[in-house]
């Protein structure tokens, strides 16, 4: 009998590992679905799950004088609330410092700035019906 905690019966680690992965994928394909609906509006993704040691910006896109920062969240339900509501003060103020931190590490032209919010809701990912996505544009 192996002593590795891994291997012990009832472990769900692996399942644990599954879910985890299968949230990481339905987030990027709602990030994808972001990205298409900005696109439809004429703006041109510049960057996406930009980084910085403050954290990750989902989606940054432009326009003409206008930079776009973007949240995006996806969920298959409203069980834990809508997804945009997920987008609580705290991540709002953490957007607003990465936004900060992107301008002053990328040269840009001056222009405005705007926060966006694309929320997906999925019930039936990764088949099924499609998913509803609002894009709440200059949502703070």
């Amino acid at each position: 009998m192996s002593s590795d905690p891994r291997n012990s019966a009832g472990d769900s680690g692996g399942r644990r590992d599954a879910v985890r992965d299968r949230r990481a994928q339905l987030g990027r394909d709602g990030e994808e679905l972001a990205c298409q609906r900005l696109a439809a509006l004429g703006l041109l993704v510049v960057a996406r799950n930009w980084r910085c040691r403050l954290g990750e910006v989902d989606v940054i896109a432009a326009g003409p004088g206008l930079l776009v920062f973007c949240e995006v969240k996806a969920r298959r339900g409203h069980g834990y609330g809508t997804p945009a509501e997920a987008v609580t003060l705290a991540k709002q103020a953490r957007l607003r410092r990465l936004a900060a931190a992107y301008l002053d590490t990328v040269e840009h032209p001056p222009c405005r700035v705007r926060f966006d919010v694309v929320a997906v809701t999925w019930p039936h990912w990764p088949r099924g019906a499609d998913p509803a996505v609002d894009h709440l544009e200059g949502a703070f």
